[in-house]
C-alpha cells in the first residue's frame, strides 16, 4: 500500500520502463523486454478499495410532494433521452388524481461506528418521508432516527438498528492532504450501485460560494450525481472527505468535484451526535473582503483581513470593543486572509473561550481579548452567514434571462403569501417581451432548481446559468414553484 508521503508511486514503474526503452534505442541496443512487475502499470489500489466498500453505503429516499395536473413540464422530455427516465420517475402520479406524487433519488452515504451512525449530505435526506440504506451484502435498513442535520456545510448524521456489527470507517486529518496526493471516491453514481474512482487532490481550501463556511477539497476522481455524501479517501483508507457537489454543465463528472474536508466534517458531526443540532461560535461581526481599493483607502501595504462593516450590539465583538472599519486579520492565531477565513475560524472555536484578536484600526497595529459566544441560528446580521451580495447591489436583471431576483426573506413571503416550505429564489420582476417572460414566469414565482440543482440566492441561478451558456446549451431548465407550492419545469431560452 503506498503511503502518505509517497502519492507519486503509482506511475513509477511505468515511467522507468519507458526510461529503459528509450535508453537502449538511443544506444543502438534492442529495446529492452520489460519484467512482468514493470509492464502491469499504475499500482493497484484494490487492496484498499476492497477494505472499505462494505463501509460505504446506497441511500435511497421517498418523498411525496403535492401538486396538480397543471404542475407537470411544459415541455417533457423526448423519448429515449437521458432524461426521459427522471422525467417519468418524477410525475409519476399516485391514485390517478394527479393530487400528489412521490419523488426517488439516490445518494452516498458512509459508516462511522457499528453500531449503526451513518454520515452523508443533508441535501441527500432533506425532506424525505423515508430513508433507506443498502449495504454491499444485500442488506437493507430503515434509518431509524435523523440525528442531526446542517444545511450550512451540508451533513447529516443517520441512525440505523443493525442485528450485526456494520463495517465502519475512520476520519483522517484533511489538513495534510496536499495537491497532489491520491484519493479514491467509493459512491453510488447515476444509481449504478457501489462504484471506485481514483484521482488527486486538485486544491485545497476551495470556495464555491455554496455556503458561509466554505473550504472544500477540490478533485479530479470522478464524482457523479448520486455520489453526493461519499466518503472522499486517502491511500490509507482514511476519510478525508465527504463528497458534496461538481462542477458541470451536463451533470456528468468533468473533473472538478468537492469534499467537505474531515477536519471540519468531524466537528459537527461530534456537535450532531451529541446535541443533534450545531453549536457554533459567534463574534457578531458583519465583514467584507479587502480589496485594493479599500486597501489604499485605509493606507493598508496590501489587501487583506476582514473588514467589520458593522458591529451587532451586545456581541462578544461589541463587549471586546471592536468597532467598525478595524480590520481583523488574526483570530485565536490563525492568520485572516480574507472575509471568509473569519467565519470559519469563529465557527470551529468553542463557545465561552477567549481568545486573542489582533486588529488594524488606523493603520495601527491592536491586541483584544474576545470571550467567544453561541451564534444563534436565527442571527441574520452576523459573520457566519454574511454574503458579498449583502454589501453589493444584485446581478442585473438583463444578466438573468429578464428576470430581478431576490433571497426569499420573510417579507417576501408575506407580500406574495408563499409558505415556509417553499424554499429559493423569488422573481420580484420580470422584464416585458424578456425570455422569461415569454415563458409565462411572473414575480412571486419562486425557483427552486436550476439545470436540477437546488438554488437559495440569486447568486446561485447566476452561477447556473453563466455554465449553461459556457456549455453552448441554448436553453436553460428551470423549476419554479407558485405561492401554492405548485411545482412547474420551463425551459427558459438563454440568447
Amino acid at each position: 500500500m503506498p503511503q502518505q508521503g509517497t502519492r507519486s508511486r503509482p506511475f513509477r514503474r511505468l515511467g522507468g520502463f519507458r526510461r529503459a526503452a528509450a535508453l537502449a534505442l538511443l544506444l543502438g541496443g534492442a529495446p529492452l523486454v520489460a519484467l512482468p512487475g514493470q509492464a502491469r502499470g499504475p499500482d493497484s489500489v484494490a487492496d484498499v478499495a476492497e477494505g472499505l466498500q462494505e463501509a460505504v453505503v446506497n441511500i435511497s429516499t421517498t418523498q411525496t410532494l403535492k401538486g396538480s395536473p397543471e404542475s407537470a413540464p411544459n415541455e417533457p422530455s423526448p423519448k429515449g433521452s437521458p432524461f426521459e427516465e427522471f422525467f417519468d420517475d418524477f410525475f409519476d402520479e399516485e391514485g390517478g388524481e394527479g393530487l400528489s406524487r412521490k419523488v426517488s433519488s439516490l445518494g452516498s452515504g458512509f459508516v462511522i461506528d457499528q453500531a449503526g451512525l451513518v454520515v452523508t449530505n443533508n441535501h441527500v435526506i432533506e425532506g424525505a418521508d423515508e430513508i433507506l440504506i443498502n449495504f454491499t451484502d444485500g442488506t437493507r435498513l430503515k434509518v431509524t432516527k435523523i440525528l442531526g442535520h446542517d444545511q450550512k456545510t451540508d451533513l447529516a448524521l443517520l441512525q440505523v438498528e443493525p442485528k450485526k456489527p456494520l463495517k465502519a470507517v475512520t476520519f483522517g486529518d484533511s489538513g495534510k492532504m496536499r495537491v497532489g496526493d491520491w484519493v479514491m471516491a467509493i459512491g453510488n453514481p447515476f444509481g449504478l450501485g457501489g462504484s471506485v474512482t481514483v484521482g488527486i487532490i486538485s486544491a485545497t481550501k476551495r470556495d464555491i460560494n455554496a455556503g458561509p463556511y466554505d473550504d472544500f477539497l477540490q478533485t479530479d476522481a470522478a464524482i457523479n450525481r448520486g455520489n453526493s455524501g461519499g466518503p472522499l479517501f486517502n491511500m490509507e483508507g482514511e476519510v478525508i472527505g465527504v463528497n458534496t457537489a461538481i462542477i458541470s454543465p451536463s451533470g456528468g463528472s468533468i473533473g472538478i468535484g468537492f469534499a467537505v474536508p474531515s477536519n471540519s466534517a468531524v466537528q459537527v458531526i461530534d456537535q450532531l451526535k451529541q446535541f443533534g443540532e450545531t453549536r457554533r461560535g459567534w463574534l457578531g461581526v458583519q465583514v467584507q473582503n479587502v480589496t485594493e481599493e479599500i486597501a489604499a483607502g485605509l493606507g493598508l501595504q496590501e489587501p487583506k483581513g476582514a473588514l467589520v462593516a458593522k458591529v451587532s450590539p451586545d456581541s462578544p465583538a461589541a463587549g471586546a470593543g471592536i468597532q467598525p472599519s478595524d480590520v481583523i486579520v488574526k483570530f485565536d492565531g490563525q492568520p485572516i486572509d480574507n472575509m471568509r477565513s473569519l467565519p470559519r475560524a469563529v465557527a470551529a472555536t468553542a463557545i465561552g473561550k477567549s481568545v486573542a484578536v489582533e486588529l488594524l484600526r488606523k493603520g495601527q497595529v491592536m491586541n483584544f481579548t474576545v470571550t467567544v459566544g453561541r451564534l444563534p441560528e436565527d442571527e441574520e446580521v452576523e459573520e457566519a452567514v454574511n454574503r458579498d451580495e449583502q454589501l453589493a447591489p444584485e446581478p442585473e436583471s438583463e444578466d438573468l434571462l429578464g428576470l430581478s431576483l431576490a433571497p426569499l426573506t420573510d417579507e417576501l413571503r408575506d407580500r406574495y403569501d408563499i409558505g415556509k416550505s417553499i424554499e429559493g429564489v423569488i422573481v420580484v420582476e420580470v422584464k416585458p417581451n424578456s425570455p422569461a417572460a415569454q415563458k409565462d414566469i411572473k414575480p412571486g414565482d419562486v425557483i427552486v432548481e436550476v439545470t436540477q440543482e437546488k438554488v437559495r440566492r440569486p447568486q446561485d441561478v447566476k452561477a447556473r446559468l453563466l455554465a449553461v451558456k459556457k456549455s453552448g446549451r441554448r436553453s436553460v431548465l428551470l423549476l419554479l414553484s407558485d405561492t401554492k407550492g405548485e411545482l412547474r419545469f420551463v425551459a427558459v431560452p438563454t440568447g
